[in-house]
């Protein structure tokens, strides 16, 4: 089947799941086949199956983990390439980015340490190890 553009014939067409994959929403093409039966995706506002046909033009509703991504399809492409390339298979609504944005930034905040874990370095490792070994002591 080769690249598929938008530009291309009216009725070019390609299986959902397939068009996640290439767009790079999903790893593997099985995890995009799971979601795509487990409900988390919306073609035009109604639940579909992983074989369904998308076309330039149809609006989906990708749920992945907290994620929502309200987007329109622009263009089809068979293969997996580059995510320069994948970005230019749709364009994500406005308010559909600054929605996920805020939803960072939130839990972010509910983090509490701006989104950075810092594990324990050397010297701090020794002192709780000789503090648990003091506790075990009492």
């Amino acid at each position: 089947m080769g690249h598929v553009t938008a530009a291309a014939s009216g009725d070019a067409a390609l299986r959902l799941d397939k068009w996640l994959w290439a767009a790079r929403f999903f790893k593997t093409r099985v995890l995009a086949t799971e979601a795509v039966a487990g409900g988390k995706v919306h073609v035009n506002g109604d639940r579909c199956k992983p074989a369904r046909r998308v076309h330039p033009g149809d609006r989906l509703t990708v749920h992945r983990g907290e994620e929502v991504f309200d987007i329109e399809v622009l263009g089809l492409n068979d293969k997996r390439r580059p995510a320069s390339e994948a970005q230019l298979l749709y364009a994500e609504t406005a308010d559909s980015v600054a929605r996920r944005e805020a939803e960072a930034e939130r839990r972010r905040q509910q983090r509490g340490d701006g989104g950075r874990t810092r594990r324990p370095d050397k010297r701090e490792r020794r002192h709780i190890r000789r503090f648990i070994r003091k506790e075990g002591e009492t």
